[in-house]
């Protein structure tokens, strides 16, 4: 069963831009094997400058690897191009998150970018954005109210993903599945996926019901739930995997699947976190595989999408696509290259 991926040409500028895609490389599923694309470098000759210019940013939170990196590369970036951050950290409240755009709002910056959270609470806030006249940009919010998304392609993770864990269980197994946070879009869309290639596996089945991860201590809290779970299910191949839609959950899954000596479950996650990747490449870590994103080129491209439509290109398109691929137990010490992550 060959699933080809098939890679796309190098675009110039406008026409990524109007693509609302940067090429994800070739990915063979059935092999075993879901090759790494290529990562990709911002075109940074080009952006326009954002000397005399206030950009707001505004994250949810920090705490996790992903979050830090796409808010760190897009403070880094307004700074390299000669614009000033006004950048706040929500600590992972929603009604902080909310009065920190109120703050934004009333100092009128040229442009804000919104990073991660709940849709349903942030929406009307970002409307309000928009109604003030604040050009309003996002990281992984899928709003009609931004000008432009920056975002992995979610679609494709979650189907590969997906795809992945299927084959690592010949078809037929119990899955626990983490889903607390289906409000944020990029989750939901992992989940959509998950569920949309399950319908055609049909003995391949979620156990219900289905668990709550949350912020914080979210590892040990995945610990504890897997340790019940293993214990209501004691018996080998009664569970075969455990799929998060990010991976911090994976690492309190893995640790306690290993404490119970229970590897032969499978843990699957997405992000690339530097200690999830580690775990991964571990021939004997019950963590299978892990969706890599490239948080800092999204937090970039995010800020350079902000530069060209300040300096009059209003013709972008509304969501920005970078790639992503999956790291499995072949390919994690090629991936940890890619990503940087390669040990000293």
């Amino acid at each position: 069963m060959s699933l080809p991926h098939s890679p796309i040409p190098p675009l110039g500028r406008r026409s990524a831009l109007k693509a609302g895609l940067l090429a994800a490389g070739t990915a063979a599923f059935g092999s075993g094997l879901l090759r790494p694309a290529t990562a990709l470098a911002a075109d940074d000759a080009s952006v326009p400058s954002l000397a005399g210019k206030r950009i707001g940013i505004t994250v949810i939170g920090t705490d996790h690897f992903w979050d830090i990196k796409a808010y760190q590369a897009q403070v880094d970036e307004v700074k390299r191009l000669g614009g000033e951050p006004i950048a706040l950290d929500a600590g992972r409240n929603d009604k902080t998150q909310i009065a920190q755009i109120q703050t934004l709002i009333a100092q009128k910056p040229d442009a804000i970018i919104e990073q991660l959270g709940t849709l349903s609470v942030l929406d009307p806030w970002l409307k309000k954005i928009r109604d003030a006249g604040i050009p309003l940009f996002t990281v992984d919010t899928a709003t009609p109210h931004s000008i432009n998304n920056t975002t992995s392609d979610n679609f494709y993770i979650g189907e590969q993903l997906a795809l992945r864990l299927v084959s690592d269980l010949r078809g037929k197994g119990n899955v626990v599945v983490f889903n607390g946070f289906y409000g944020v879009p990029v989750c939901a869309i992992r989940y959509d996926q998950l569920k949309a290639v399950l319908k055609y596996f049909p003995d391949v089945k979620i156990i219900e019901p289905e668990l709550r991860d949350v912020i914080p201590n979210t590892v040990q809290d995945a610990y504890t739930q897997i340790t019940a779970i293993l214990n209501k299910f004691p018996d080998k191949g009664s569970i075969g995997a455990i799929w998060s839609a990010w991976d911090v959950p994976q690492v309190g899954a893995t640790q306690a699947l290993v404490a119970a000596g229970r590897t032969e479950v499978r843990t699957y996650g997405v992000d690339g976190s530097p200690d999830v990747v580690e775990l991964v490449k571990d021939p004997k870590s019950p963590a299978s595989a892990v969706a890599a994103q490239q948080p800092s080129l999204i937090g970039k491209l995010a800020v350079q999408n902000v530069a060209r439509y300040l300096a009059g290109d209003h013709d972008l398109a509304p969501t920005t696509f970078v790639p992503a691929f999956i790291v499995t137990k072949e390919n994690a010490a090629e991936a940890q290259k890619q990503l940087g992550q390669a040990p000293a």
